[in-house]
Order: structure tokens, then C-alpha cells, then sequence
């Protein structure tokens, strides 16, 4: 009987940890993250040049779920996250059609954002961003660099995170995997 308690514990724990998100988190986006942007939010309208030479617009990804990951090479914090960016979430998602991954690299010359690419060992696109341009779209100006945002097939931004923090990268994941598979329509930003 004792081992048929731990048993059933152990598949009931298990099972839990493996839980996926049913539907985008409401975020409570603190002001100190200094987003001027928000969950909900429709993607600003953006262009910028990819360091292989190609130039991206927003409309040119219209339809799929995107990430933007806000970089650069003096950032420790960055340089934390990226290896964990290409693993956990380019690695498994780069041959979908429907997802795209960009890091916008802050105010850097072209040989140093290639240079930190290949220093970092990753393989998703790295974008430029002269004099903060994109980043300023987004964030307040003095804002940290480090944070990833999650845009929904509708153009609509699902989600913000700040820093590398363990729990909101995971989650972000989640989020990631649970837009990848819903059908646009049924896509409310922020669990709205």
C-alpha cells in the first residue's frame, strides 16, 4: 500500500511539473522593467538591417510569433541569457515557419555584433540597432538592454520579461510554445 502512495505521489508531482500554460499570462509589468510598450500593444512598426546584410519590417513577419531579444556585447546579463536562447528556444523552433527570432543588438558596430555572434557561439539572427533606434520604441531611454519580447501571429505583444530571471525565461518558453500552436483567432494578448 506504501508503495502504491509514493508511486501515485510521484506520477501526480511529475505530472504537475510538466504543466503547460492554457493561455497567456496578464502580466504586471513593473515601471522600473521600463517598458513603454505593453502586453496587448500592437508591434510597433519597425525595419532594421540583419548583420548578413538582409533588412526585416514588421509586415515581413506578420503571421508568425516573434521574439526580440534586446542585446549587446558589453552586457553581462545578456551574454547570460543567450546561450540559454539559442539551446532552449532557437535550437527547438528555428524550423518553424511560423516563429522568428531576432536579437537587436544596441548601438554597435557591424564587425562587433559579428564578433560577439561568434564569441557567444549562437546562430539566430543578430540585427543592429544604430543609436538604440528600435530599442527606444520600446523602452523608456536609461532602460537596461536585457529583455525579450514575445509578439503574437496577430501582431499583438504577448509578453515582457526584464533581466535573466529563471522563472520568467521558463515562462516565457511556455508562452513561445503555447502561440506556436494556437490558430491566430484564438490569440487574445495578456489572457484577455
Amino acid at each position: 500500500m506504501k508503495q502504491l502512495l509514493a508511486i501515485l505521489i510521484i506520477v501526480f508531482v511529475a505530472s504537475n511539473s510538466f504543466a503547460q500554460l492554457t493561455e497567456v499570462p496578464n502580466q504586471k509589468i513593473p515601471p522600473e522593467y521600463g517598458y513603454i510598450v505593453k502586453q496587448g500593444d500592437n508591434m510597433p512598426e519597425i525595419e532594421f538591417k540583419l548583420t548578413d546584410g538582409s533588412t526585416v519590417k514588421t509586415s515581413d513577419i506578420k503571421g508568425k510569433v516573434v521574439m526580440l531579444q534586446f542585446t549587446a556585447s558589453w552586457c553581462s546579463v545578456c551574454r547570460k541569457e543567450m546561450p540559454h536562447i539559442e539551446k532552449e528556444i532557437w535550437q527547438k523552433h528555428k524550423s518553424n515557419k511560423d516563429f522568428a527570432l531576432f536579437g537587436m543588438d544596441m548601438d554597435e558596430p557591424l564587425d562587433k555584433v559579428k564578433k560577439f555572434a561568434s564569441d557567444m557561439k549562437i546562430t539566430y539572427p543578430l540585427a543592429l540597432d544604430p543609436g538604440g533606434d528600435i530599442f527606444y520604441t520600446f523602452a523608456a531611454k536609461g532602460a537596461g538592454v536585457t529583455r525579450n519580447i514575445i509578439v503574437d501571429k496577430n501582431g499583438k505583444i504577448a509578453y515582457l520579461t526584464r533581466l535573466y530571471k529563471i522563472d520568467e525565461f521558463n515562462e516565457m518558453k511556455e508562452v513561445i510554445e503555447l502561440l506556436l500552436k494556437a490558430p491566430p483567432s484564438l490569440l487574445p494578448a495578456g489572457g484577455k
